[in-house]
């Protein structure tokens, strides 16, 4: 089943995504690279794509565009 996300713009929705890992230095482990697995993503659609979302959110008082495809959604939410 295919779902018009267009009906769904300037919504909140937060998304489960399937396995995907990123990487970040820090203090741990003396300076070497801590795996963390990114499992949620949050913010406002702000576009639909045939390959995948737009969301825009916020983080340190900063606006970050999040494009995640199709392929790495497991669930969405819709506020």
């Amino acid at each position: 089943m295919k779902m018009d996300w267009n009906k769904q713009i300037d919504k909140m929705i937060n998304i489960t995504m399937n396995e995907n890992y990123g990487v970040v230095y820090g203090k741990e482990n003396e300076n070497h690279p801590v795996f963390y697995e990114i499992v949620f993503k949050t913010g406002k659609l702000i576009s639909a794509f045939d390959e995948g979302l737009l969301l825009e959110a916020s983080r340190e008082q900063q606006i970050y565009n999040i494009f995640v495809p199709f392929a790495s959604i497991k669930c969405v939410e819709i506020y």
